[in-house]
This record gives structure tokens, sequence and C-alpha cells, in this order.
């Protein structure tokens, strides 16, 4: 006879909650990982094209969908950027293509361009 006291989510024993819970552990970690690796590649834009943090996301968001690399990846290559200088050829044209459409056309405080006498 079947066993109708336990609701059909629940694991059948205690092993299988432990392994259950260990999983959804682990994708959280993984989770929360990649939102820092995104938010810190988010500042590096927002400082790099003096720009809002929502727009330092559509860039973000542009270069991936371009290049078709996930976004994590895009957000990973931008850090190791910052810290060596180096950035993939594809990621870095797609990122100077993103930073003017999403960009300031003028650096803020700089003082109006003047016009010819």
């Amino acid at each position: 006879m079947e066993d109708v006291s336990r609701a059909p989510h629940e694991p059948a024993d205690g092993s299988d909650l432990v392994f259950a819970l260990q999983e959804e552990v682990d994708q959280l970690k993984e989770a929360v990982a990649s939102h820092a690796v995104v938010d810190q590649a988010i500042g590096m834009v927002v400082a790099l094209g003096r720009m809002t943090p929502d727009q330092g996301w559509e860039v973000l968001k542009d270069v991936s969908q371009h290049t078709n690399t996930k976004l994590r990846n895009v957000a990973e290559l931008i850090l190791i950027w910052g810290r060596s200088g180096q950035l993939p050829p594809k990621i870095r044209a797609e990122l100077e293509d993103a930073l003017d459409r999403y960009g300031p056309t003028q650096v803020p405080g700089a003082p109006a361009e003047r016009s010819a006498r």
C-alpha cells in the first residue's frame, strides 16, 4: 500500500532531503557569485562610460547579445580587462560600440564647446 502521509514532492528519506537542500545551496551560492561579478562589471562600465548604472547594465546586455557570449562571461572578461588591460578584440569592439550608443555625448562637467569666432 502507498504511503499517503507524505506529500508527493517530499523526499522519501532524510538523505534525499539533504541532497536536495545541498543542490539548492550550491545554486544560490553560484547565483550570488554571478551577481557580484555582473555588479562589479557594471561599476567599471559606469566609470568608464560616465553613465548611469541602468545604462551600464544595457551596455553589458548589448555586448552579450551582439557577441553571443553569456552575460556573466562578458562581465568576467571586463573585470579581467580592468586588471590586465587585455580584452578579446570582438568584446572590445562591441564594448566600444555599446559605450558610444549609451554614453553621454559630452563628459559631464566639461565646459561646453565654444563656437568658432
